[in-house]
């Protein structure tokens, strides 16, 4: 069922960096048109400024679960990295579990405010403001979805030992492992 779920998650994904794409066209074309607009014809494009922020708060919550996905945020695994697989993986458990009640707790505020905001007008496209919270309540299904998948192959022995790390250092580091690990020679 997690090699299923796990190529469904990666469709996702794909589809995922194919919407922050689009969107990230989308608010070039809006951001540049509307200076165009102003500077060249003194006039402008009245929704650019809240479309383009609609857009950036949506394409950050989607790359954070395409990260998320990836195994690509930044952190620290000093500590971690230094014990052994079993003691790995109570420390991926345990963060996992963690990160699973915050995104719970991320879903039920986010769904409070959609229905909050639903008669809500924006100010310049007339559009329900529940649309910016949205992006959250969508962030938190598809993470927990993801976590819950990573928990389900660590229970059935589908993650390897390299693979309880999930975490990405930072080039700076990785070169300073590097050059540490192989004595200072260059």
């Amino acid at each position: 069922m997690t090699q299923g779920m796990q190529r469904l998650l990666d469709l996702v994904c794909r589809g995922l960096e194919f919407a922050i794409a689009a969107a990230l066209a989308v608010m070039v074309v809006l951001v540049f048109g509307n200076v165009v607009m102003r500077y060249g014809f003194n006039s402008g494009i009245t929704v650019s400024e809240e479309v383009s922020r609609w857009l950036f708060i949506w394409g950050t919550f989607l790359g954070a679960l395409v990260a998320l996905r990836d195994h690509a945020h930044l952190g620290m695994d000093l500590v971690v990295g230094k014990l052994p697989p079993a003691g790995r993986k109570a420390c991926l458990v345990l963060s996992h579990v963690l990160m699973l009640a915050i995104v719970a707790m991320l879903a039920k505020g986010g769904w409070e405010q959609v229905q909050i905001n639903w008669e809500v007008a924006a100010p310049t496209t007339g559009w329900s403001m529940a649309i910016v919270h949205a992006a959250s309540v969508v962030f938190a299904a598809i993470a927990g979805l993801i976590l819950l998948v990573d928990l389900g192959r660590l229970f059935t022995g589908q993650l390897a030992d390299d693979e309880l790390l999930m975490v990405q250092e930072s080039e700076e580091s990785a070169q300073l492992r590097e050059i540490l690990g192989s004595g200072g020679r260059t």
